[in-house]
């Protein structure tokens, strides 16, 4: 027996575990014990299929295709207006074009149309001109050729009266009456009033009778341009120191002085 047997010991007594605690680790031990054996033995629990279900994307798809094919309408429309828009322009711009070049041919035409009576005002006045001016030569040559007539007798007066009648005729290369004439042509034509047939050109009327001097003229001798057979234009001589011939187109048949245009030479038919 040990001295300290007996010495009362002054630790305080070790309480003992709730008996509630105490039931509740033997009863989780057996639970534990028990789960083990379970899954341990020899008959296995089928396993469990779970379905795990998908978020769907549907709604969300289905709103990006349709905004996709907006935006494509859309692109597509703006395509067609501006084609729209570009031939618009082009028909615009081609319509523009044909309109100025009729309204350039429209200002052209009416130029020329300006000119053309512009043209025709100055060409009636040169004729009014002319005629007034021949009328007033024909007047004062009228008077000189009354005067002088008067020794023109029987046939030669019939030729002065015949020329000085065609007076304001026009010229007309070739021309053989009764209203236009060439030069030859009313010589011609005046003596054939007296039944005297001359030539028909002015080179062979220049010697178809006797030549005269320019200082001893008588009415009705024909007067020459030129060298006798060799004439380039013949007229009358109507007295008066005047004569009657068929110039050219722009004065046609005309009375005027010898001083006018001098003669080459004359002949004296009747």
């Amino acid at each position: 027996m040990s001295l300290t047997a007996h010495i009362p010991s002054h630790r305080k007594p070790r309480r003992s575990a709730p008996k509630s605690a105490l039931r509740a680790g033997v009863a989780g031990g057996v639970l534990s014990t028990i789960a083990v054996a379970g899954a341990a033995g020899p008959a296995q629990a089928e396993p469990v299929t779970q379905t795990i279900e998908m978020p769907t994307l549907t709604s969300g798809l289905s709103t990006a295709v349709a905004a996709s094919a907006e935006a494509t309408q859309q692109v597509a429309l703006d395509l067609e207006t501006q084609a729209q828009e570009d031939a618009a322009a082009t028909s615009a711009a081609k319509a523009a074009t044909k309109a100025k070049a009729e309204a350039v041919r429209k200002a052209e035409a009416k130029k020329k149309a300006e000119a053309a009576a512009k043209a025709k005002a100055e060409a009636a006045l040169r004729a009014s001109r002319s005629e007034a001016r021949t009328t007033l030569s024909a007047s004062s040559g009228a008077t000189a050729v009354a005067s002088s007539s008067s020794s023109a007798t029987g046939s030669a007066a019939s030729v002065v009266s015949f020329v000085r009648a065609q007076v304001g005729d026009a010229y007309v290369s070739g021309g053989t009456g009764p209203n236009s004439w060439d030069c030859s042509g009313l010589v011609q034509a005046a003596f054939r009033t007296v039944g005297v047939d001359l030539p028909r050109v002015s080179q062979a009327q220049s010697t178809a009778g006797t030549q005269v001097s320019l200082s001893n003229l008588q009415p009705g001798d024909i007067l020459y341009w030129g060298g006798a057979g060799s004439a380039y234009h013949v007229g009358v001589y109507v007295g008066g120191g005047q004569f009657v011939g068929a110039q050219n187109p722009s004065t046609g048949v005309v009375l005027r002085p010898l001083s006018y245009d001098p003669p080459s030479g004359a002949v004296r038919v009747l």
